[in-house]
């Protein structure tokens, strides 16, 4: 293997390349939970996410640096392969590039990637192997979804249960990476095993008010999906007659327009829709990827099983991000995330993702 290719192949394990295309589905995700098609903003916070988390990715080495040489000598920092010096300086660099396309996204934007980048950092440097670590992670995780609200609308409220449920996954995940270089006890590999059945159930039920089959940026109307008769009237002066006076005496008569609604013209709880289909076989695509590992480091977790579980629950992030956007009625935007993963299998058979 010539200099250079070695060289690169140092920073591509360095960076953790493959986990890159996990990174994309937070802020599209994002998007989609606010009901907004991505646009030229969300490309913004995509680029903006790729490089805070890189920065984590060589700060976490540099930071490891010790503890890698004697447990992990092979990693590219105690092998010699990248000089810390040079891995510091990249997670600086990619920290700043970050924060500047958060900022030429707008201020929302900005606002919620300086304290996801000030996690980051806290992680790796101090939060790392104390009991708040995995939080931090969690919390890294669910502000890059956020992100991609902020960045594409301004708006970030209707994103948080979403934020959640991402945040969640990787709190289990990253309990479990803590034991994967000495193995363990079942018990971490275990609670991911059931926060993923959880997860997996949550994810087939409708979000309130959210149809599955909603065309991603498609407004609700009224808070439910439905649409008032007033509200139908203002928008069309004229072309809808009086409510008629009831003929018969005694007859009960209708309460004031503004007070009754007429049902929505199509049932979003219905038996069958492609969204719901579609939200359900990526949250089964999400519990296949990460169940199965998890199930055998429950068994055994000894290193070598307990690093294929942290593996796992890394991949199945990308049918989860999916699986939440087509939840949200964006299905594009759930199938074109969805895309990502076998790319990511591809390039993880070449590098580790962990």
């Amino acid at each position: 293997m010539s200099r250079s290719r070695s060289r690169s192949r140092a920073w591509a394990e360095l960076l953790r390349l493959p986990a890159l295309f996990t990174v994309p589905g937070d802020a599209l995700s994002g998007a989609a939970a606010v009901g907004a098609r991505p646009n030229s903003r969300t490309l913004l916070a995509i680029g903006s996410s790729l490089c805070l988390y890189e920065a984590g990715m060589a700060l976490n080495d540099w930071a490891d640096r010790a503890e890698d040489a004697a447990e992990r000598p092979h990693r590219p920092l105690p092998s010699g392969r990248v000089h810390p010096a040079a891995a510091f300086t990249a997670a600086c660099a990619l920290t700043g590039a970050g924060l500047a396309l958060a900022a030429r996204a707008g201020r929302p934007a900005l606002t919620v990637a300086a304290p996801l980048a000030a996690t980051v950092w806290a992680y790796d440097l101090a939060l790392k192997h104390t009991p708040c670590g995995p939080a931090a992670m969690a919390t890294a995780r669910a502000l890059d979804h956020v992100l991609g609200a902020a960045a594409t609308t301004g708006r970030t409220r209707a994103a948080l249960p979403s934020a959640a449920l991402l945040g969640t996954h990787t709190l289990a995940v990253t309990v479990v990476s803590r034991q994967e270089t000495k193995g363990g006890s079942p018990l971490p590999p275990l609670a991911a095993l059931t926060t993923t059945a959880l997860l997996s159930r949550l994810l087939a039920h409708r979000p309130p008010g959210v149809p599955f089959d909603r065309p991603s940026g498609q407004g609700l109307g009224d808070a439910e999906g439905e649409v008032t008769l007033s509200n139908r009237r203002s928008v069309m002066p004229g072309s809808l007659p009086a409510i008629a006076e009831p003929a018969a005496a005694g007859r009960e008569r209708p309460g004031p327009a503004h007070a009754r609604r007429i049902p929505p013209l199509r049932s979003a709880d219905s038996a069958w829709s492609p969204g719901r289909a579609l939200t359900t076989a990526l949250a089964a695509a999400y519990a296949a990827t990460a169940a199965r590992p998890y199930f055998h480091a429950t068994l055994n977790p000894s290193p070598p099983l307990t690093q294929r579980a942290v593996g796992g629950g890394i991949r199945a992030t990308i049918p989860l991000q999916a699986a939440l956007s087509a939840r949200s009625g964006a299905g594009l935007t759930a199938l074109l995330i969805a895309g990502l993963a076998p790319l990511g299998r591809r390039f993880g058979r070449k590098v580790s993702v962990t």
